[in-house]
């Protein structure tokens, strides 16, 4: 700490330390808007940006030049191709042409510039995709979207570096397909590349039986695990990953353990997939999650997923029960012997997930 009884010397000091100072260059707001207006015909869209990273992306000094109408004239056209080649719009999967771009006009109140630009689209849109990375040179830059049906803001959002991309349904027939497409596929997906999920299933399917039997089991699973996927979607009913995933491992340890100890006694599978369904419904929740589940759409989003997990689990049982049953009917004594060594391996792969998602819950390195 300096000390000095005069005046005069801290002055001195604290006018060179200012001296010192490099002048600071601060983006004063790294943001950007985009407005897409779903019109009869066409995709409306205007885009504001600051000139602040106009000017950065364009190598102007000072910014302030861009507002100046003599400067930017002669510049119109690079920003126009700086900007449109940074912006995507699809609507329902297909990427769409601007027909026309406007001129960037000085918007001096704000310090920014303002451009607009026309996407044809041939009737009505189902899903509006907006993907933009408008100044990747800054990792903080956002930009907010905001997408208006008949002139009354619908969806907002906001993009950065780690979500350059802003989806909307409408609510139209179109719309409600676009999410049929979008969810349903994405349940059949995650059924058959979980392999916790699939091996409970092949584990409840092992033992066979009859094709009554069989649809009970996958009945009383869908029922519970719906229930709950619902619940967690909906952020109504959310536990923790840290206590879902051990509790899914422990769920195909006992499948494995109840095929080794039925010995003819009552079969129990309907009721072991109903009460363990419950949890696998919050795993799949999980997942669901964290594809931005669309507000207008929960509904349909939801009952899509759910459809193509469906779809999924019964490809998964219509496989395995046709394979296990022909099996038997060939060779009783191989087809114990495959449960035996099936229900094992069921264990040995459950204990092996428990221990790693307890005690190694980022990986083993």
């Amino acid at each position: 700490m300096i000390r000095s009884k005069n005046p005069s010397t801290l002055i001195a000091f604290a006018v060179l330390m200012c001296g010192l100072c490099a002048p600071a260059s601060a983006h004063p707001v790294p943001f950007s808007y985009i407005d897409a207006r779903l019109q009869p015909g066409a995709v409306e869209v205007t885009l504001v940006a600051h000139v602040f990273d106009v000017a950065h992306d364009l190598g102007l000094e000072p910014p302030e030049r861009l507002l100046d109408q003599s400067t930017l004239t002669p510049h119109a056209d690079a920003i126009v191709t700086l900007l449109r080649d940074r912006l995507q719009i699809a609507v329902d999967g297909k990427v769409l042409s601007a027909s026309t771009w406007s001129r960037p006009e000085p918007l001096i109140e704000r310090q920014a510039l303002q451009l607009r630009a026309s996407y044809p689209i041939s009737g009505a849109a189902g899903a509006l995709t907006v993907t933009a990375a408008l100044f990747p040179y800054d990792p903080k830059h956002q930009t907010f979207v905001n997408v208006y049906e008949h002139d009354t803001v619908v969806s907002q959002s906001m993009l950065d570096v780690d979500h350059p991309q802003a989806e909307y349904f409408s609510g139209t027939r179109q719309g409600v397909w676009a999410v049929v497409r979008r969810f349903g596929p994405s349940g059949i997906h995650h059924i058959l590349i979980g392999p916790d999920h699939l091996l409970f299933l092949v584990g409840l399917l092992l033992l066979g039986g009859s094709v009554r039997r069989l649809l009970v089991i996958v009945t009383a699973f869908t029922l519970a695990h719906s229930l709950t996927l619902s619940l967690a979607a909906l952020n109504i009913v959310v536990p923790p990953a840290g206590i879902i995933e051990p509790a899914i491992a422990l769920s195909i340890v006992y499948v494995g353990a109840d095929n080794l100890l039925v010995r003819g006694g009552r079969d129990m599978r309907g009721w072991i997939a109903f009460a363990f369904g419950f949890i696998h419904g919050f795993g799949f929740a999980n997942v669901l999650r964290e594809m931005d589940l669309p507000a207008r759409a929960l509904g349909w989003s939801l009952f899509s997923f759910n459809i193509g997990v469906e779809i999924g689990q019964l490809f998964v049982v219509a496989t395995v029960a046709t394979a296990l049953a022909v099996l038997h009917s060939r060779s009783e004594a191989a087809s114990r012997r495959l449960v035996f060594a099936g229900s094992v391996f069921v264990m040995a792969a459950g204990t092996f997930w428990f221990v790693q998602r307890v005690f190694f819950p980022g990986g083993i390195a």
